[in-house]
């Protein structure tokens, strides 16, 4: 005796068509998530603190307005994952310099205080016993280079935050992959 199935061929194409859309768009959700937290809390303060200095707000946006670190962190999930390392370590040794310098962090010190801090670094000045041969000037200009892209890059990267740097510059928004990004 043949059994009739209860599935009807129009209900299984109805049932997988919806199982595959449900599948891509779940894989569609994850690929647009935010990457999990590269950077501690305090580390996060500190390289918004770095990038107001590299782009200081004026009339503008600084680079703590444009989200310049939110940028550094997802680059550094993904293709700057290989910087993850040299950040932790600078940034620690960042602290310690103004520790050893000005017996503050990094964060306690004025503007002023933190811009000269920064050009020690990038002279290659800095302490010794805290920072190898060159690593203080190396530090400092791979922070500032990221803080440049993610000022003046694409939003679509995780900066450059209401367009603040296309705006300033009077450029126009460019349309991306046939979608505006207003």
């Amino acid at each position: 005796m043949k059994r009739k199935s209860s599935l009807s061929r129009r209900k299984f194409l109805q049932v997988s068509t919806a199982a595959a859309v449900s599948g891509n768009l779940l894989l569609s959700c994850a690929r647009n998530r935010q990457p999990e937290s590269m950077l501690t809390a305090h580390e996060k303060e500190l390289v918004e603190a770095i990038s107001d200095q590299i782009i200081p707000p004026d009339q503008d946006a600084g680079g703590k307005e444009a989200g310049v670190v939110n940028f550094i962190e997802i680059q550094l999930a993904g293709p700057y994952k290989r910087f993850q390392n040299d950040y932790r370590g600078g940034l620690a040794r960042l602290e310690a310099t103004a520790k050893a310098l000005r017996q503050k962090s990094f964060l306690d010190l004025s503007f002023d205080q933190q811009t000269e801090l920064l050009v020690i670094l990038e002279g290659n000045q800095a302490p010794a016993d805290i920072w190898g041969s060159g690593e203080a000037g190396k530090f400092f200009r791979m922070v500032r280079d990221h803080c440049m892209q993610g000022y003046y890059g694409s939003p679509r990267h995780g900066g450059n935050r209401n367009y603040v740097s296309w705006k300033m510059l009077n450029l126009d928004y460019p349309q991306v992959c046939g979608r505006n990004l207003t």
